[in-house]
């Protein structure tokens, strides 16, 4: 294999322990084993990454070959037969996993992967009781210094997913691999800890970990003390990238919309009031759309560039500092949310600001070193106290003991509860350009959208650009999700190459349900099932333009008088500054 260019075109007939498959010249030895309806073992591959082939998992015997052949980085070829169970094929495999787990910390009891760890499944496919080797983990260190992510290397296998990830996918570079041979291993430049790193804490590396070597900072114990104080009144934000993954962890499948049942799981849990930061992201557009028309009409820095994700901010101020102009300097929704909860709501509800907590629920690792920036208090308060990922709360649940598939759907408190369509889609890549147009087109031509669909910027493309008409007046914009599709867009910027007025950039691949705090086993395929949810749940919704919502309407009536007003810059605003290291 290898002496040729293979043809996607061109299909061959292989056999797989004597079973017939025809597929294309480019299948995997591995893929070619599951329309076979065979599982090849693997522990390095992921669907997303390039191949490293460094486990040796996934071996299968070529028939009329003496060396195992790897099935994750090998094509078929036409006549080929692989014979992925014998004795041979089983103890080769069996002396791989053997001599990870002679390594490996055996304390699965109390590992945040115990039971979603892709190591410890396959000790059980294999049925390993008796060890071969003695066990002698490695003794390192726990960092637990960023507030973020935790790294436990003492249970990294070495697979380098975490690698390929954050430097081919996001082009960050914080991890990377270090000496050969019994030495080799996955650190920091320098072996500092993740802070002294570019690390933008979006979390990727952990969504492709394999087994508990990174994981986010658990803070649940925050907040349970939160709601069993008497003293605190503890209000919480769910994301909308939430809502369609948190069922994941419950048995559901990926997509399936839980809202209902997310509220009433989060009343049960014991918050006072459980409102939504889609209402935020409501307020986000009235903001945002309003910063692009005034940069359009008074020839201010154009493009204008989302700042809803956090990643993608820590990123342009490590990498594109002399871009800052470009970002708008809307604060994000869960941060606008934590202001107003911490603002107007007690103001409203006749309780005093100090008692409350402000907890959120989010699809993100960033948003916990977003929530800690020293110039996220608006209101003279932190905006946001806690930030647990989908995954926290999912554990939360869990520990509550209450059976989340059994609860009925409970609607969000009001004010702050209350949403539309375009501030759900907020969770997908192209979610906050369509959310805006929508609501920028009534505002430039003063006229009723008779479609609020904008087709043609949804998808998971890494790179969209489209032109949008305006009822005359033509606007250009871009969406880029993942990190190395967003410099596409950076590097043009930065040489005057593009006539964009607004572009979007989400730090993870896929937008906000791709999250570093998703739940485990993250790929394209399920992605894509939770972006469908978004839009699903967009198009169940009685109103779909963030500026037609009755709460957003009273906020600005009552309390903040304009988008881009005195009170909204002090409340919803902020700026962001170059990030040294």
């Amino acid at each position: 294999m290898g002496h040729h260019a293979s043809d996607p075109n061109k299909i061959v007939n292989v056999t797989i322990d004597g079973i017939p498959v025809s597929c294309p010249e480019t299948t995997l030895i591995l893929d070619a084993a599951k329309m076979a309806g065979v599982k090849i073992p693997v522990l390095c591959y992921h669907p997303d990454l390039k191949v490293r082939a460094t486990c040796r998992i996934c071996v299968v015997e070529v028939k009329g070959q003496r060396k195992l052949k790897t099935a994750c980085s090998n094509e078929v070829w036409d006549g080929a037969e692989f014979i992925t169970n014998n004795p041979a094929v089983h103890q080769a495999r069996k002396d791989v996993l053997e001599l990870i787990l002679a390594e490996h910390p055996q304390d699965c009891l109390k590992c945040v992967r115990n039971t979603s760890c892709e190591l410890q499944q396959l000790a059980r496919d294999f049925g390993i009781s008796k060890p071969l080797f003695k066990n002698e983990p490695k003794q390192l260190p726990l960092e637990d210094t960023s507030g973020v992510i935790v790294r436990d290397m003492a249970k990294c296998v070495k697979c380098g997913r975490c690698v390929e990830m954050c430097q081919e996918v996001q082009t960050v570079s914080a991890i990377n691999t270090a000496h050969r041979s019994v030495e080799y291993e996955i650190t920091t430049a320098f072996d500092r800890p993740l802070q002294d790193s570019t690390c933008v804490y979006c979390g990727q590396c952990i969504s492709v970990c394999p087994v508990g070597a990174l994981y986010e900072k658990d803070e649940t114990e925050k907040v349970w003390q939160a709601i069993g104080d008497k003293e605190k009144h503890v209000v919480v934000q769910a994301a909308p990238a939430v809502r369609v993954a948190l069922g994941e962890e419950f048995g559901l499948e990926p997509g399936s919309i839980t809202t209902g049942k997310m509220v009433a799981a989060l009343r049960r849990l014991g918050f006072d009031k459980v409102f939504d930061t889609d209402f935020a992201a409501d307020v986000t557009i009235m903001e945002e759309g309003s910063e692009l028309l005034e940069r359009m009409t008074n020839g201010g820095t154009l493009p204008l560039i989302t700042s809803c994700s956090p990643g993608w901010i820590n990123f342009v101020e490590t990498f594109y500092p002399d871009l800052l102009p470009h970002v708008s300097t809307c604060k994000s929704p869960q941060q606008m949310f934590g202001a107003l909860a911490k603002s107007y709501y007690p103001e409203k509800a006749g309780i005093d600001a100090a008692k409350i907590v402000s907890v959120s629920i989010m699809p993100c690792t960033a948003k916990k070193y977003e929530s800690a920036r020293p110039e996220m208090n608006g209101s003279g308060y932190r905006d946001v106290d806690v930030v647990l990922t989908t995954r926290e709360l999912a554990r939360m649940i869990k520990q509550a003991g209450f059976d989340f598939n059994k609860l009925g759907n409970e609607e969000f408190d009001a004010p702050l509860g209350l949403s539309t369509g375009a501030a759900v889609i907020f969770g997908t890549s192209g979610g906050v350009m369509e959310a805006a147009l929508r609501t920028v087109y009534e505002v430039v031509t003063g006229k009723e959208l008779a479609n609020v669909d904008f087709e043609g910027i949804r998808g998971l493309t890494g790179v969209k650009d489209a032109e949008v008409d305006l009822d005359g007046k033509k606007v250009k914009v871009a969406i880029a999700n993942g990190l190395k599709n967003a410099r596409v867009i950076l590097d043009k910027i930065r040489t005057g190459a593009c006539d964009y007025q607004f572009v979007e950039i989400m730090c993870c691949p896929g937008g906000c349900i791709g999250g570093g705090g998703q739940p485990w086993g993250t790929t394209k395929a399920t992605r894509e099932a939770r972006m469908a949810g978004l839009y699903q749940a967009d198009r169940e919704l009685p109103i779909r333009q963030s500026h037609k919502n009755p709460a957003v309407k009273a906020l600005y009536n009552e309390y903040l008088g304009k988008p881009l007003g005195h009170k909204s810059h002090e409340l919803l605003h902020t700026h962001y500054h170059p990030r040294h290291k």
